[in-house]
């Protein structure tokens, strides 16, 4: 079936209304998440060619996370669809206000292949919360994942509803091309600009999950045990191929060395060797060849060893980086930390706000003003005092980029709202209206206008 016919099909689906209907919702959430269950091995499996991902990191990081998400909105479905009562002013009296949320239509979804089930299905599970059809293309990359989310999902779901298209590059253009009611997209920030032109040909709203160069900043008053512990757990989860690790370190200049060396504990300690089942490969060599440009033999702290042919690299601490170094250019997106030092904490927090704003910001510290001066001078989409990447785990908090890492935010209520419309509904009583606001005009109406607004 050629994807036109897939979307003028959903819109047609979509026209019906069964889609606003929350028993119809959740029956479907709930044949998701059985068919996530069911057929888990087989989404274990097919990850672990794409980049040998283990079943333990599989499940801690994408598919409990959208199980998690499906049982949210079957708990919540209910009050979030329900019509909010708001005040009514004066001028509108008598009557009652109300704010409606309402399906957009159908979607796109574009997942990336760092996580390609969560950050494929999450998206899609709170668009079809929110009352949508939805296409789902994924990540050609992870091309096993994307096999696999194609065969559960189309062989069980109706593609007027439901849909993963599959494909790479050219697949992608044809179906941006395509008119949709929102596109909800995942990736890099240069991809990201290609899909957010497209959807202005057709002022289609979007939301653009993107990356940058996340910092995480470690002073004197940090716990550096902890520090150390969470910064290396969370930098080489995934190999770093996550959107929101820990780009590279700040560490205040009279405890760099003391923290370099318990990154090194920890990093032995959790044994990420070539064959570990809990490391997983590079994505393919493309990547890899970009990642190993990186390294400056020179800066090597600790690390810095790789096998093209495994597409294994060894975690890799870099020092004396400054703000000019090659790996400072871009997102590294990989097992590579490069650790700048500072001596005052205000001017390294102004260095940060000089470049683009990142997706995520970390802060090590138990020092109060830090975390004020932390909190409120650097703009970034989320992040963490005293730990990594655990604030996505909590969907009570909104996830998105701000500027160059992204538009828009999702999870919980917040993924809701982003594929709802806020439809606003003033209902009037038929009596009890003042002439004032018809003509004839006079001074008096005007005075008594005045009054009322």
């Amino acid at each position: 079936m050629e994807i036109q016919e897939i979307v003028a099909k959903q819109k047609d689906f979509f026209k019906t209304q069964q889609t606003k209907n929350i028993k119809f919702r959740k029956m479907y959430l709930e044949k998701l998440k059985d068919l996530i269950i069911k057929n888990e091995n087989l989404l274990y499996e097919a990850i672990h060619k794409d980049f040998g991902k283990s079943a333990f990191d599989t499940f801690t990081t994408e598919i409990s996370f959208i199980l998690n998400d499906i049982d949210f909105y079957l708990k919540n479905l209910k009050s979030l669809s329900k019509p909010k009562k708001v005040s009514t002013n004066l001028v509108n009296q008598i009557g009652t206000s109300r704010i409606l949320s309402e399906p957009l239509g159908n979607v796109l979804v574009i997942g990336a292949w760092n996580y390609p089930y969560q950050l494929s299905i999450s998206p899609v599970v709170a668009a079809l919360a929110a009352g949508n059809c939805c296409i789902l293309k994924p990540s050609e990359i992870a091309e096993n994942t994307m096999k696999i989310m194609a065969e559960i999902i189309n062989t069980n779901f109706p593609p007027e509803y439901l849909y993963v298209y599959e494909g790479g590059v050219d697949e992608t253009t044809v179906i941006l091309k395509q008119k949709f009611d929102k596109i909800f997209f995942t990736g890099s920030t240069k991809v990201g600009k290609i899909v957010y032109q497209a959807a202005a040909e057709n002022l289609t709203p979007v939301t653009l999950e993107l990356g940058g160069k996340s910092p995480a900043i470690i002073t004197k008053d940090a716990d550096f045990e902890v520090a150390a512990k969470r910064i290396v757990w969370g930098k080489f989860l995934n190999a770093g191929q996550t959107c929101v690790a820990p780009d590279y370190l700040l560490v205040e200049e009279s405890i760099q060395e003391q923290f370099l060396e318990l990154l090194r504990k920890y990093i032995k300690e959790f044994n990420y060797l070539p064959d570990s089942d809990h490391y997983t490969r590079i994505i393919n060599e493309r990547n890899f060849d970009r990642l190993i440009k990186m390294i400056n033999k020179d800066k090597i702290y600790f690390g810095g060893n790789w096998d093209r042919e495994k597409l294994y690299i060894e975690p890799t601490v870099l020092t004396d980086v400054n703000w000019n170094d090659a790996v400072m250019q871009e997102e590294i997106f990989g097992p590579i930390l490069p650790v700048i030092s500072f001596t005052n904490y205000n001017i390294v927090l102004n260095e940060i706000l000089e470049h683009e704003k990142p997706l995520a910001a970390y802060l090590f510290t138990n020092n109060s003003e830090e975390k004020d001066n932390f909190k409120n001078k650097l703009s970034f989409g989320g992040g963490c005092i005293n730990d990594v990447i655990m604030h996505l785990g909590n969907d009570n908090l909104p996830f998105g980029g701000v500027g160059n890492s992204g538009i828009g935010n999702y999870h919980g209520k917040f993924g809701f709202d982003t594929f709802s419309h806020q439809k606003s509904i003033l209902e009037k009583a038929t009596w009890g209206e003042p002439n004032m606001k018809y003509p004839p005009y006079s001074d008096k109406k005007l005075s008594w206008i005045k009054k009322f607004m």
